[in-house]
């Protein structure tokens, strides 16, 4: 203990002050180093993993709070879901619908003329429901019925030929190993790299693809994945762009924008830091580096009026201006049909929901950013302000340290409404700029090291209050002993003095 106290109180604390403002500011450039920079050395990066988490939990925690705080407004509405849903499936029976009926569900879609259809659903295998397959398992008795089975055209040509009439994007998801149903690649259509001749090789990569039939891919507009990754199973960061075997990729965002714009191809602008922009029609979305975006997320049940149940399109009973000219999501809700997500709001919601809330925020321009130089520049401040404390704290006629010596609780205090303030500044650069501002990382390097100068201004009068303790009962001893002595003396004088 008096050795701790030793250290925190050499050199006014200012040593262990700096150590702990430079390791923690090393730890957290280390969690959020640039994808273009080499990979760390393996003990390096085993450190950081071990102690560099409360750094990137905290971020993580932060920015989701502040989209709870403040969520994405609803500004335009340019994407309708028809959802195969609980109605649906009560009224047409279950899924998987043989596929003369996603025909005729396209082709009441269709109908309403929408800019452009993407079906959030994956057909690797042929429709074992279609008559030339029920045919395959009648028995020789029923040769005749199997032979006017065998002339009906197959639910799949059926399918195929209403996704040639719709302007439409069949989805696709990426698979990191083989599977029986997954291929090596699937029919894209162009995509234009701008400023490279190859994506870098840090966007997101899958060697394998779960894609529908050949035939199918053939009669659609477009292909696209829609393969999202987890962060501690939250769904933050869309991929716009994403490398299959080489082969460039885009989200299926962006594949509904340039069929729904008739454009030729999807550009994607490289820099020498990763990819910097996608680009579709007149529309350019900033990207980070990996080519992905952070996603503001509306709140579900403010959503709820662009869904349509399936059921009602092909009855007719859908409103006209629910599909015309919109961009049209089809896919499952259903319970227990869909891949549930959960986003960074808490809220465990249909996958097709993300696709739909991806399109909406390029269209209303709200994408969250946190580029490389928001991050240096936060380094900096940090560097500034610790050092700053470092300084101004310690002195012994500062108005902190005098302040300290009459309140002790005044450290913590002072560290709770710094941190408090910083968290209000996040929040409204967050609102008005949506511009991800670390806070945490202010809380984790200036707590450490306010705790740390705090400890030692502490220490330091816990010190002195004892020297001064110890000093006032030297002086009393001193005091008792010129007492002791004086008595003997006062005794003598009395012996000695003349009787009157």
């Amino acid at each position: 203990m008096n050795f701790l106290k030793r250290l925190l109180t050499s050199g006014k604390g200012r040593p262990v002050a700096i150590g702990i403002l430079l390791w923690t500011l090393l730890i957290n450039t280390l969690t959020e180093l640039p994808p273009t920079w080499q990979n760390l050395p393996w003990p390096v990066e085993k450190v950081v993993d071990a102690v560099g988490s409360p750094f990137t939990t905290g971020r993580n925690l932060l920015f989701d709070g502040y989209q709870k705080e403040h969520t994405r407004k609803q500004q335009s509405q340019p994407v309708t879901i028809v959802a195969i849903d609980e109605k649906s499936l009560q009224e047409l029976g279950q899924w998987p619908w043989p596929r003369y009926r996603l025909a005729k569900l396209l082709d009441a879609i269709a109908v309403h003329k929408p800019a452009a259809v993407g079906l959030d659903i994956y057909m690797p295998e042929a429709d074992q429901t279609s008559p030339d397959k029920v045919a395959l398992g009648l028995g020789p008795e029923h040769k005749a019925l199997a032979q006017q089975l065998k002339q009906l055209p197959p639910n799949d040509v059926r399918l195929s030929e209403a996704l040639r009439r719709t302007p439409s994007v069949l989805s696709a998801a990426g698979f990191d190993f083989k599977a029986f149903t997954t291929t090596e690649g699937m029919r894209t259509w162009p995509i234009t790299l701008e400023g490279d001749d190859t994506l870098p090789v840090f966007v997101r990569r899958f060697d394998q693809v779960l894609a529908s039939l050949p035939q199918l891919q053939a009669a659609a507009s477009g292909q696209a994945m829609v393969s999202v990754d987890l962060e501690n199973g939250v769904v933050r960061h869309i991929p716009l762009v994403m490398n299959l075997s080489d082969q460039p990729v885009s989200t299926l965002a962006i594949e509904m924008l340039r069929v729904a714009t008739q454009s030729p191809s999807v550009k994607v602008k490289l820099s020498p830091a990763g990819v910097s922009a996608v680009e579709v029609a007149d529309l350019s979305v900033p990207t980070l580096a990996k080519g992905d975006i952070r996603l503001h997320f509306a709140k579900h049940a403010d959503m709820a009026s662009r869904h349509v149940s399936a059921a009602d399109v092909l009855s007719g009973k859908v409103d006209p201006e629910m599909l015309n000219g919109k961009l049209v999501l089809l896919g499952l809700t259903g319970a227990g049909l869909n891949d549930m997500r959960t986003n960074a709001l808490g809220e465990t919601v249909p996958g097709i929901e993300i696709q739909a809330q991806v399109i909406e925020s390029l269209f209303d321009g709200r994408i969250l950013m946190r580029p490389q130089w928001l991050k240096w520049a936060e380094s900096g401040a940090l560097l500034f302000i610790g050092g700053l404390l470092i300084w101004y704290i310690p002195r012994p006629r500062s108005a902190f340290a005098l302040y300290l010596r009459k309140v002790p609780q005044a450290g913590l205090w002072l560290t709770l409404g710094t941190n408090a303030l910083i968290a209000a500044i996040g929040l409204q650069v967050f609102i008005r700029t949506a511009y991800l501002f670390d806070a945490a990382s202010f809380f984790l390097v200036l707590g450490g090291v306010m705790g740390s100068l705090v400890s030692s201004s502490l220490a330091d009068m816990d010190i002195r209050k004892k020297a001064k303790q110890l000093a006032q009962q030297e002086q009393a001893l001193q005091e008792a002993r010129l007492a002791g002595a004086r008595e003997p003396r006062q005794a003598l004088n009395i012996a000695a003095a003349p009787a009157p």
